[in-house]
């Protein structure tokens, strides 16, 4: 096992890193923000067809790359310090991990090459009104109704919801938990927008009424395929988060050094160098629990279940703090609409509650090692 990134690794961080200060520049997060769709098409498709980057970890034979969870885990990464505003976790994170890991062949092959292409956004549909991230919160009903299926219930929090292409909805048969695709288009489905406290990811809630649904994998196999997803998922936000940990940490030190009081730069008191000190040792540990995580994911070992929570637990928990720590050693400046550091604190609190916060996280971790 080495966490040492090899050269080609490393020139593909350069990569994105350069992109990414061209298309997601705190001029253009702001712009997307505000916008319904929440991101750039054009820019969409220059990551698609120039960079690959929605097909980087989908196998070649659907008209991906064929990387590794390692190098998906670098872009997120890099997206996570950039604040990218784009439907890139939905569609490549989520959508497109349930369906390679369906075991469903058509679906794969109806589903992926155009998700690989950008052509398609995806998104996945599991949570309802009560906010449960576990088997238990999924309620919805699916009913079978000639070669398919319909769906009818209330889907919340889905991230991209309102602009995504296609659905995979989680709901129940009489065999249990079962995923379904829909499509954006399908009768009975109705998307609103949801008002969000980050508006730089955006989510929706979907109603189905009697909405036409097609089977994706055996009916009843859903939550072994979510729960593997959802692991993924948690990775998958912990090196996005610790993206954005290395860049407000970045932030704080580069202020403390230029801020001046009472003729000194205000890096060189104390209390300013023990928070930044703090910081630095929970972002290089975040980094660890993280790139771990990565590791297992790629690998799809046995401690992928036990990492993935580990990691979400505590990256989530190291964002939040660098990114309040950052809005202290910026003082008054720092609470101010017009200070990028707003932006950090806001996505790091979404993503610490997005597939269950931190607590939750534990004690998924201590079922899980048998505590």
């Amino acid at each position: 096992m080495n966490f040492a990134f090899t050269e080609e690794q490393d020139e593909l961080r350069s990569t994105i890193r350069a992109f990414m200060e061209a298309k997601s520049s705190e001029e253009a997060v702001r712009e997307q923000m505000e916008t319904d769709a929440g991101f750039d098409a054009d820019v969409w498709k220059q990551m698609a067809e120039q960079m690959g980057l929605q097909g980087m970890h989908i196998p070649e034979e659907y008209g991906g790359s064929g990387f590794g969870y390692v190098e998906l885990g670098i872009v997120l990464e890099e997206m996570g310090r950039a604040l990218l505003c784009a439907p890139f976790f939905s569609s490549v994170v989520l959508a497109a991990n349930t369906l390679i890991h369906s075991g469903d062949e058509a679906a794969k092959a109806a589903h992926l090459p155009g998700i690989a292409a950008g052509t398609t956004i995806a998104t996945l549909a599991f949570t309802e009104p009560s906010g449960r991230w576990d088997e238990s919160g999924i309620t919805m009903e699916a009913t079978a109704s000639g070669d398919g299926y319909t769906l009818t219930g209330t889907k919340s929090y889905v991230l991209d919801g309102h602009t995504a292409d296609l659905i995979l909805v989680a709901a129940r048969t009489s065999a249990g938990v079962s995923l379904f695709a829909v499509d954006a288009g399908a009768s009975g489905l109705e998307r609103t927008a949801l008002a969000t406290m980050d508006q730089t990811r955006k989510q929706a809630r979907l109603e189905f009424s009697s909405t036409p649904a097609t089977l994706i994998g055996a009916e009843g196999a859903g939550w072994q395929v979510l729960e593997t997803v959802l692991d993924l998922a948690a990775v998958g936000l912990a090196a996005e988060q610790v993206g954005g940990a290395q860049l407000v940490l970045e932030m704080a030190v580069q202020y403390a050094k230029d801020r001046v009081q009472f003729g000194r730069p205000i890096g060189s008191f104390q209390a300013i160098k023990h928070k930044c000190a703090d910081m630095l040792l929970e972002v290089e540990s975040a980094k660890s629990a993280a790139y771990y995580g990565l590791w297992c994911a790629s690998e799809m070992n046995e401690e992928l279940p036990s990492v993935a929570s580990l990691a979400k637990a505590y990256c989530s928990e190291a964002y939040f703090h660098a990114t309040a720590e950052n809005i202290q050693i910026h003082g008054g400046i720092g609470f101010t609409w017009e200070h990028p550091a707003h932006l950090y604190f806001k996505r790091a609190k979404s993503s610490e509650l997005l597939f269950g916060d931190p607590t939750y996280h534990r004690e998924v971790l201590a079922k899980r090692i048998g505590i």
